[in-house]
C-alpha cells in the first residue's frame, strides 16, 4: 500500500464498500464505515480531531459509493446512499467529484518574499518586475498582490533565492483551468472546460478531488450475471508488483469476471484501422494526423482546440473494439484501465457498461484477499501483438501504427506525453500549422503514457520493466496492407 495518507483513505473507502458488500450488509450498515476506519481509539495526525476526520471519511465513503457527493445533505444515512446505488441503473454522468470538507480552501497562487531577502543595494526583483508589484519597506522586499502577475521575474532575479512562488496545486496541474474557486476559497471543478483527465485529483496532497466509483454497480452485475466481462487496459501488465499478465488475469477470474479479454486485442484493430487512415490522410495533402485512443486528449480538443478536430484521427479506441467484439458475445462489458476519462467514452459508447480504475481493481483484489502475483498464471492470447500491449507506454501507438505501415514513405513521429499548460500551447500552435515537421503526432494525456495514470497503483518505474518483457516476448504486428497506385 501507498504510504500516501490521501491515497491510503480513499483506498479503504473502496475496499470497505467492497467487504460490505461480499457480507451483505452495504445496505444495512454502511452507516458504520467511517466509525470501523477512524474507531474513538484512533491516532491521527491529519487534521484536528477524528470527529472531522470521520466527516470526511463519510464523503470518501460517498464518492466510492458512486453517489452525488456535492449534494450530499448530511441527515441522509450511508445506508439510504448504499441503497440508492445498488438500486440505481444509470451511471453517474460527472466522473470527478470535489470533498468540500477535505479541501484546504488554499489562498490563490502567489509570490511571497520570505524572511531570506537581504534588502539589497541592487534592488534586482524591484527592477525586474514590469508591473510596479515589488517595493521595498524597511529593508525587505514586499509584494502587492493587487499588482502582481505572478510572471516570475523577480523571483528568477534575486540573488538569494529568497521569492517564492506558493501554487494551489489543483489549479496548477489543470492544462485547461478547469479549475475555480467557489467565494468561500474551495475547489470547484468546471465541467464545460473538465477533460477529466484526472490532474487535479493526483496533485491535491488534501485528497479533496476524487472520482465517483462504478464498483458498487460492476459488484451488483457479477452477482445478477455470469456473463461479465472484463476489458483490462495493456498497462495492467506493470501494475501489481511480482505479477505477470497472466496471474493478473487468473486473478480476475478469482475476483468474479467471467470472461477475461485484453484491450490490447482492440490495439491492434486500432493500429491497422490508424495505419491506413494515416496513409489516406497523406495521400489527400494533409499536413499530419494525430492519435485518438486518449479520451482526455480528444476531450481537450473538442473543447479547448477546435483546430486540431480535422487532425484527429477517426479511428476508434481500443477499449471500443474490444468491448465491441464483447458486447456481440453477450456479456456485460467493464472496462479496466489506469484513468478517469475512460469514465467519460464509457458513458458515450453504448458496447461499455462500467469502467472501474486500477485502485478499484486493486481494492477488490484487497477485499476478497486475492493475491496476484501468488496466482496460476492463465494462457494469453498469442495472436495479439507486442505494439499492441505496448501502448499504454509514451511512443507506443505512434511506433505500433509506423511498424503496421510497412512502406517506403518516410513517416516522422512526434510524441506529445503529459497535457500540461505548456503542452495545450504547443498543441494550438500545431493545430495553425507552426511547428509541423512530423506526420503523425501522438498525444497522451499523462506524462509517461497510461502508466502515468491517475488511478494506478505501481509508479512507472516499476510498471514499465514487466511491459517491455510483455512486449518482447509476443509477436510483431501485421503490416497493413499496401495501397493499389
Amino acid at each position: 500500500m501507498n504510504d500516501n495518507k490521501a491515497l491510503g483513505f480513499k483506498r479503504k473507502a473502496l475496499r470497505k464498500v467492497i467487504e460490505f458488500f461480499d457480507a451483505d450488509k452495504l445496505e444495512t450498515h454502511a452507516y458504520r464505515i467511517p466509525f470501523e476506519v477512524i474507531p474513538q481509539e484512533a491516532k491521527l495526525d491529519v487534521r484536528c480531531c477524528i470527529y472531522k476526520e470521520r466527516a470526511v471519511f463519510r464523503e470518501r465513503t460517498l464518492a466510492a459509493l458512486g453517489s452525488p457527493v456535492e449534494h450530499d445533505d448530511e441527515a441522509t444515512s450511508l445506508n439510504d446512499y448504499a441503497k440508492q446505488a445498488l438500486d440505481r441503473r444509470e451511471m453517474p454522468r460527472l466522473p470527478m467529484t470535489v470533498l468540500d470538507i477535505a479541501c484546504k480552501g488554499c489562498l490563490r497562487a502567489h509570490h511571497f518574499v520570505t524572511e531570506a531577502c537581504q534588502g539589497c543595494l541592487a534592488r534586482t526583483c524591484q527592477t525586474a518586475c514590469k508591473f510596479g508589484a515589488v517595493s521595498i519597506t524597511k529593508g525587505k522586499g514586499h509584494i502587492d498582490p493587487n499588482k502582481c502577475k505572478n510572471c516570475g521575474q523577480c523571483r528568477a532575479a534575486c540573488p538569494y533565492n529568497a521569492i517564492i512562488y506558493i501554487p494551489v496545486p489543483c489549479e496548477q496541474a489543470c492544462p485547461v483551468e478547469a479549475i475555480r474557486k467557489t467565494e468561500d476559497g474551495l475547489a470547484q471543478i468546471d465541467f464545460d472546460k473538465c477533460i477529466s483527465c484526472g490532474h487535479c485529483m493526483d496533485a491535491c496532497p488534501f485528497g479533496a478531488i476524487t472520482e465517483r466509483s462504478q464498483i458498487v454497480d460492476v459488484l451488483r452485475a457479477m452477482k445478477e450475471s455470469d456473463k461479465v466481462c472484463a476489458v483490462v487496459a495493456p498497462s495492467v501488465a506493470g501494475q501489481f508488483e511480482g505479477a505477470t499478465l497472466a496471474q493478473i488475469i487468473t486473478a480476475l477470474q478469482k475476483a468474479g469476471f467471467d470472461k477475461i479479454s485484453e484491450v490490447a486485442q482492440g490495439a491492434d484493430i486500432t493500429t491497422a484501422n490508424e495505419a491506413k487512415e494515416l496513409l489516406e490522410c497523406l495521400d489527400r495533402g494533409d499536413q499530419f494526423m494525430t492519435t485518438s485512443c486518449c479520451s482526455a486528449w480528444t476531450q481537450a480538443v473538442r473543447k479547448h482546440i477546435p483546430d486540431m478536430a480535422k487532425y484527429v484521427s477517426a479511428t476508434r479506441t481500443p477499449m471500443s473494439y474490444i468491448a465491441e467484439i464483447e458486447k456481440q458475445n453477450g456479456y456485460t462489458v467493464v472496462f479496466i484501465g489506469p484513468c478517469v476519462a475512460k469514465r467519460v467514452e464509457g458513458l458515450q459508447d453504448p458496447n461499455i457498461d462500467y469502467v472501474l480504475t486500477f485502485e478499484e481493481l486493486e481494492a477488490l483484489f484487497d477485499a476478497r484477499a486475492i493475491h496476484p502475483a501468488q496466482c496460476e498464471p492463465a494462457p494469453l492470447n498469442p495472436a495479439i501483438s507486442g505494439e499492441g500491449r505496448y501502448y499504454g507506454v509514451t511512443g507506443g501507438v505512434a511506433t505500433a501504427v509506423q511498424a503496421a505501415i510497412h512502406t517506403k514513405r518516410s513517416i516522422k513521429l512526434q510524441t506529445i506525453s503529459g497535457l500540461d499548460k505548456k503542452a495545450m500551447l504547443i498543441l494550438k500552435a500545431h493545430a495553425k500549422g507552426i511547428g509541423n515537421n512530423f506526420q503523425l503526432l501522438e498525444v497522451m494525456s499523462c506524462k509517461g503514457g497510461c502508466i502515468g495514470g491517475p488511478c494506478t497503483v505501481c509508479s512507472q518505474a516499476k510498471a514499465i520493466k514487466p511491459i517491455k518483457e510483455l512486449a518482447e516476448n509476443s509477436p510483431h504486428i501485421a503490416p497493413v496492407e499496401k495501397k493499389e497506385k
